[in-house]
């Protein structure tokens, strides 16, 4: 991994800390798939960021349900904060993404790693998709390298590439 990314970040950090730029963070927990959503947000500005919502998913019925998302919803609108990113850490095999629910329901782009591509490919061939699932990102509004910059209100952030340990 090239470091410069993460050289930048710790600047990034650095700058915040010393202005007293600190996001809010809310985290909700889903006990159904042991994941976190989490909601962070610029005080200053009120624009916010969704980080790995979940959907809610019965695996003996198939069914989906949007109670994990609705609860981000409703603290978002009672917050009075306005959405700018869905962000997408990571392919997710631990639950189900509410990202398209949320940007339907609050706005925002839905961001992920330029990674998700591979990941893609794999999982048409496993499935036998190929011929029915594009790979190239195009479910997603934004695709991102390390050290892509982009901003919460006032608040810097950055993309980083983080790989499976070995």
């Amino acid at each position: 991994m090239n470091d410069s990314p993460v050289l930048l970040a710790q600047d990034l950090v650095a700058q915040a800390l010393a202005t007293d730029a600190r996001p809010v963070v809310r985290t909700f927990f889903d006990p159904e798939t042991y994941t976190a959503t989490h909601v962070v947000h610029d005080p200053a500005s009120r624009r916010a960021a969704i980080i790995d919502p979940v959907l809610d998913f019965d695996p003996a019925s198939g069914r989906t349900a949007s109670h994990n998302a609705d609860a981000v919803i409703a603290y978002v609108q009672g917050e009075r904060l306005t959405v700018d990113w869905l962000l997408e850490t990571h392919a997710h095999a631990d639950h189900l993404s509410a990202a398209p629910y949320l940007k339907e329901a609050l706005g925002g782009e839905i961001v992920i790693g330029q990674g998700i591509v591979g990941v893609q490919r794999v999982f048409v061939d496993i499935l036998g998709e190929a011929a029915h699932v594009a790979c190239d990102g195009s479910q997603f509004d934004r695709l991102v390298d390390d050290g892509d910059q982009f901003a919460l209100g006032k608040i810097p952030a950055m993309a980083l590439h983080v790989p499976n340990p070995p």
